[in-house]
């Protein structure tokens, strides 16, 4: 099973169209209690919909406890365990791609690595369904990190080139955050119409298109991460690229400062109050690896849905030759509505972990 974590660890397992997907979750303090609705609440912003740019496949999502969980929430084991099952996957609807690999999925390089071995319909696992877990995870880390008086929320800042709100501009407040998680569209307030026409051309065109999700953090305090492969930076990034459909993660102004010198490129730092702030936030409260107690910020790219319905070029394994594809099955004309809870929680399962290694750090030292 694909793992995660140093002091708390998430073990993520299932595919597309298996009977289930899940994870098991090691090293969470035992007797806390975990508010179940609430994690199911925040699973449930990366479910399908019947929004023009969402898959038609649509799933309950229903969270159930495995082990290491009492039916109230509380943590009775050093491990827990929650699956969620598949109820409405068809296998068939990829039955015409066995040797046909998809481009831009990760087909070719599995079938070469593990041959007849390796199950694809609907992505196997490597699928976006993977996320899932992940969701609950991170859900659970982000109610640890709330109690701690640490915010995280990640939201929709730009899609098919339409642009929202973006922290680069103006840091949304922990109330705009909020209204966020309820609307994944909250910053597009001015030009919405625009987005969903982007969407219904696209799906008409059977395409699909791109975003980018931004995530602030507010309330951690300075010091939290170290150098190197300790950083803060080195810790998100690897949780936020185990989402299939990430390629690029930029934190603060990111590859802007390669527009700037260092006179305006410098955060430079103030007392107010007798706190030391920064005038501005272009590391995205992240020095040497480290927090400087400025909120975090960073934005996450996400591809177009590489599965589209448009006849495309790829290859015939068994005939070692030139062909095309067609492919069909349910898939989203655009998957970053839906992209900004897995990341979420990734980002909250990664502070979660540096804080606990930390936090034993601090008792070895005593």
């Amino acid at each position: 099973m694909p793992k995660y974590g140093n002091k708390i660890t998430m073990d993520v397992y299932g595919e597309s169209h298996g009977e289930c997907v899940g994870v098991v979750i090691s090293g969470l303090p035992l007797g806390i209690k975990i508010d179940l609705d609430s994690l199911q609440a925040h699973t449930n912003r990366r479910k399908a919909t019947n929004s023009s740019y969402s898959t038609k496949r649509i799933e309950p999502d229903k969270i159930v406890i495995k082990d290491g969980l009492s039916e109230n929430g509380t943590v009775e084991k050093d491990k827990i365990e929650l699956i969620v099952y598949n109820t409405a996957y068809r296998k068939n609807d990829y039955s015409n791609l066995s040797f046909t690999p998809r481009p831009s999925h990760a087909d070719y390089p599995a079938m070469v690595k593990y041959g007849d071995k390796v199950s694809l319909s609907g992505g196997g696992k490597y699928s976006g369904r993977l996320t899932l877990p992940i969701c609950i995870a991170g859900g659970i880390a982000e109610q640890i990190l709330t109690q701690k008086g640490i915010f995280i929320c990640s939201y929709l800042s730009e899609v098919a080139g339409i642009k929202g709100a973006s922290y680069k501009d103006k840091i949304p407040t922990i109330q705009e955050l909020s209204n966020a998680k309820a609307n994944p569209f909250y910053f597009f307030k001015d030009n919405i119409e625009a987005v969903e026409k982007r969407f219904e051309k696209a799906r008409l065109s059977r395409d699909s298109l791109g975003g980018i999700i931004e995530t602030v953090i507010y309330g951690l305090p300075v010091g939290v991460g170290d150098s190197l492969f300790d950083g803060v930076e080195s810790a998100i990034s690897s949780a936020v690229f185990a989402i299939p459909a990430v390629k690029g993660v930029e934190f603060g102004i990111g590859f802007d400062f390669a527009l700037l010198k260092g006179s305006t490129a410098n955060d430079c730092y103030y007392y107010d109050n007798g706190m030391v702030k920064t005038y501005t936030n272009n590391n995205g409260g992240i020095v040497g690896g480290m927090t400087n107690g400025m909120p975090i910020t960073l934005r996450t790219v996400v591809k177009p849905t590489p599965s589209i319905g448009i006849e495309q070029k790829t290859v015939d394994l068994r005939t070692k030759t030139n062909t095309t594809i067609t492919i069909n099955g349910r898939h989203d004309v655009c998957i970053a509505p839906r992209a900004a809870a897995p990341i979420e929680s990734a980002v909250a399962f990664a502070l979660l972990d540096i804080i606990m290694q930390e936090d034993a750090k601090g008792d070895t030292n005593e």
